[in-house]
């Protein structure tokens, strides 16, 4: 069995070999483009008929499609990354993160939000000033239980 790092290797090369974008994987596979990116990045999984769509799209290995199923561990890599774009989104937690506890805390209550029952978009909104990135975080919230 390959390692989940040698099977995001595989797709990104498959990728770039077939000038492919992410969001025509997605459609091809027929989830999104955000779920469909974090799979083949190692950080969810497929099921066997996702995984063999997307093997058969991209003309990976076996072993690739068998890892694409198998469950990650989430979150590797837990130091603070020194890739720009990533290290921005960790700043805007150690920035913003306190704040958003807060409203959403008055604005539901005790609880958190789902990362499991959760969804994830990123778009492109012209601006005259530059683009602009939008980003939506859509997750169930989880009220904590009393006993």
């Amino acid at each position: 069995m390959i390692s989940k790092a040698e099977m995001t290797e595989a797709i990104i090369l498959a990728k770039a070999k077939q000038e492919l974008s992410w969001s025509k994987i997605a459609e091809e596979v027929g989830l999104s483009e955000v779920f469909t990116t974090s799979a083949c990045l190692g950080q969810n999984s497929l099921t066997k008929e996702e995984a063999e769509k997307l093997g058969s799209y991209l003309d990976l290995s076996s072993e690739v499609v068998k890892a694409l199923q198998v469950f990650p561990t989430k979150g590797t890599g837990q130091e603070v990354p020194s890739d720009p774009l990533i290290y921005r989104f960790f700043e805007i937690n150690y920035v913003y993160g306190q704040t958003m506890k807060e409203l959403i805390h008055e604005k539901f209550g005790d609880g958190i939000m789902s990362a499991i029952d959760f969804s994830m978009d990123i778009e492109k909104v012209s601006d005259p000033k530059g683009d602009r990135v939008k980003v939506i975080y859509n997750g169930k919230f989880l009220p904590y239980k009393r006993w």
